[in-house]
């Protein structure tokens, strides 16, 4: 054999070796509205990390973060068309996916986190089966925060704001009316459009956790925050079901137990990380608005005819409702004054 002879198996052996570690390899795109940098886009990158080690370098995570593949819907329909692989979205943006998930950021359905907890390990395997309906698979649900309005000027009622224009998002027309029946003036804009809509009067008022608010510098245009707990949103991380089984099956049960593990260090992380968002942003002059909790809940509840059956379904909202009555039965004592 000559040298030229061996010199060319060669380069062919490590050409087909290269081929075959390139084919091994399998690079999930992820996109999110999570800034860069933020609390959320950190665990994500601490996902890829995971699960690179995991599966010995064979799952690669790439992430997109900041909006940079547009609206949690677009990101969505990106996935349905195999552009994306998967999306860490809010339950609010799955609302075109899969409107079960809404049943928990029903305004001011919920007393407190513990409550909205209980109710939602009641319903998460029907959350999850939802998504599964629609080809995708749910990686991890975690806590996102609660939400309060950052407005342009502080108002003390809802009937102070009915004239201030709301970010409502888009897609979802029923949730629109429920904002008009609680007596809110919704404008319909796309989510990565909410900072520009501040800057050009568009909207005077945006509902959404304190976390993202200070992390997209929402805050500086929107300078109030009424100090009303309006409900709860929660995020979850899917994965289209055909991106899904390209991983092999058995490394699938040790991705999903570090999504989850992740997921519930969010949840650890949320409470805190909001009451830090809003002491960072104090600081940097928003005003918080103190108010009576009673009107801005009577507002909300006037909403709810609109999302029972059109938002959330029927069936779905009612056991929610039940559930609810479940825990807080169970808890009375402890919450009796």
């Amino acid at each position: 054999m000559t040298v030229l002879t061996r010199w060319w198996l060669v380069s062919v052996v490590l050409l087909l070796n290269a081929q075959a570690s390139a084919a091994e390899q399998i690079t999930i795109k992820l996109a999110t509205l999570a800034p860069s940098g933020s609390m959320w886009h950190r665990r994500l990158q601490e996902l890829g990390e995971r699960w690179a080690e995991a599966s010995g370098g064979v799952v690669k995570l790439r992430v997109f973060p900041g909006g940079v593949q547009g609206s949690e819907g677009d990101m969505l329909r990106k996935v349905s068309i195999g552009q994306l692989d998967a999306a860490s979205v809010s339950n609010v943006g799955l609302h075109d996916v899969a409107p079960e998930t809404q049943a928990v950021t029903v305004p001011f359905l919920f007393a407190d986190r513990e409550e909205m907890e209980h109710v939602f390990s009641r319903i998460q395997p029907q959350l999850d089966g939802a998504l599964s309906r629609r080809g995708l698979t749910a990686l991890q649900w975690a806590q996102v925060g609660q939400v309060r309005f950052f407005c342009k000027r502080a108002y003390a009622t809802p009937a102070e704001m009915a004239h201030a224009k709301i970010f409502a998002w888009d897609g979802d027309p029923a949730s629109v009316e429920a904002w008009r029946a609680g007596g809110f003036h919704p404008v319909v804009l796309s989510s990565i459009d909410i900072v520009p809509s501040l800057q050009t009067g568009m909207v005077d008022c945006v509902a959404n956790v304190p976390v993202y608010v200070l992390a997209a510098r929402i805050f500086d245009h929107a300078r109030s925050m009424i100090d009303v707990s309006w409900g709860f949103v929660l995020g979850a991380t899917v994965i289209s079901n055909r991106s899904w089984e390209r991983i092999p099956a058995d490394l699938r049960p040790k991705l999903l137990d570090i999504a989850r593990e992740l997921g519930r260090q969010v949840d650890a992380d949320a409470q805190a990380a909001d009451a830090n968002a809003v002491a960072a942003m104090r600081s940097q002059g928003l005003a918080v608005v103190k108010v009576e909790p009673d009107p801005w809940r009577r507002s909300a509840e006037a909403g709810w005819r609109e999302i029972r059956g059109k938002v959330v379904p029927a069936a779905l909202f009612d056991e929610v409702i039940r559930s609810r009555g479940e825990y807080r039965a169970a808890h009375a004592s402890a919450r009796a004054p």
